[in-house]
């Protein structure tokens, strides 16, 4: 087994006060204790794993510097973001909706793929029986070269627009443009003062030559694309799904968390790559049996960290060493 770097698992502690410094030194080292002790009974059971699921969330681009507009702080030009992913608001002001995602694809543009991006997309190259789910819409796993057929985005992506016209079909995938109009040049600059774009000069669709284009991600009250959906249930009702790979995510929020239950109804275990991780989580992959001193979880592994640096290290018996991506 290859060399474990320590820094994988975890931040060093450090703080002015002792109690302070101690106290996150012991979570530290709790947290290293378990990634390590969980790290070889996952490779174990990965090696001989056919059937593979990912699910990833937007822990997964967080290395990659993108954030995630949810939660507290959760602004653009001191509007709440969540509220700027509505039908409604798009209907309502498309000019503002149009510049806050211009934004973020520009974000999203600048943005690198992580090494937990190209493994991901490695494991897809090297066993067509894997298939990754994204919620995220920022076009990373697509740019780190993950195969098209075996990549689901759940939740859309910033690179695809769609025509608005009720009359119209026109879509239009990895649109990578950047403006997609002259109008939208300044729409990153967060600085100045808020200047609002005539529905002229947005971005309209080629096809029918009259409908608004809009970014084609799912918005809140809108359902998941229901060919997306099918495609993952097929995957799952195929066979045996011997293994969910929870990256960048909780697994606990629904509908996303009904895939790792249905892989776990099946038999099948899970692995979780997270900042954070739930208690209940932890307490599930800390059971095990002592036969032969082996640790062996029940059904379900987690690892708390960077999911850049620790999917790629625990998937290196499948994939090989990944290297940084070059700047």
């Amino acid at each position: 087994m290859p060399a474990i770097d320590p820094k994988s698992f975890g931040d060093s502690a450090c703080g002015n006060g002792h109690s302070v410094a101690n106290e996150k030194l012991e979570k530290q080292s709790n947290i290293l204790i378990s990634n390590m002790h969980n790290l070889t009974s996952f490779q174990n059971f990965l090696r001989s794993s056919n059937r593979i699921l990912a699910l990833v969330g937007a822990g997964l681009s967080a290395s990659s510097g993108l954030p995630t507009f949810r939660g507290e702080g959760g602004l653009w030009r001191n509007h709440d973001a969540m509220e700027l992913a509505t039908p409604e608001a798009f209907e309502s002001d498309p000019s503002l909706v149009w510049q806050f995602y211009s934004a973020r694809r520009d974000a999203a543009l600048k943005a690198k793929p992580n090494k937990a991006h190209y493994a991901i997309a490695e494991l897809a190259r090297r066993n067509p029986n894997f298939l990754t789910l994204t919620q995220n819409v920022d076009g990373l796993s697509t740019r780190a070269n993950h195969p098209a057929n075996q990549l689901l985005h759940l939740h859309g992506s910033l690179f695809t627009v769609k025509c608005t016209s009720f009359y119209c079909d026109f879509v239009e995938d990895n649109n990578f443009q950047s403006p997609l109009t002259p109008a939208l040049q300044d729409a990153s600059n967060i600085i100045g003062p808020y200047k609002h774009i005539s529905v002229s000069e947005l971005p309209h669709c080629p096809k029918c030559s009259e409908g608004l284009l809009r970014p084609g991600v799912v918005w809140f009250g809108e359902a998941l694309p229901w060919r997306i959906v099918e495609k993952a249930d097929d995957f799952i009702t195929g066979g045996k799904v011997d293994l969910i790979l929870v990256i960048g995510t909780s697994g606990t929020v629904y509908p996303a968390a009904g895939y790792v239950d249905r892989v776990r109804a099946q038999g099948g275990r899970v692995a979780i790559f997270n900042i954070e991780i739930d208690d209940e989580l932890n307490r599930l992959s800390s059971e095990h049996d002592d036969d032969d001193d082996i640790y062996q979880p029940k059904d379900v592994w987690t690892f708390q960290g960077d999911a850049a640096e620790l999917v790629p290290l625990a998937l290196e018996p499948l994939i090989g060493h990944i290297n940084e991506p070059s700047a």
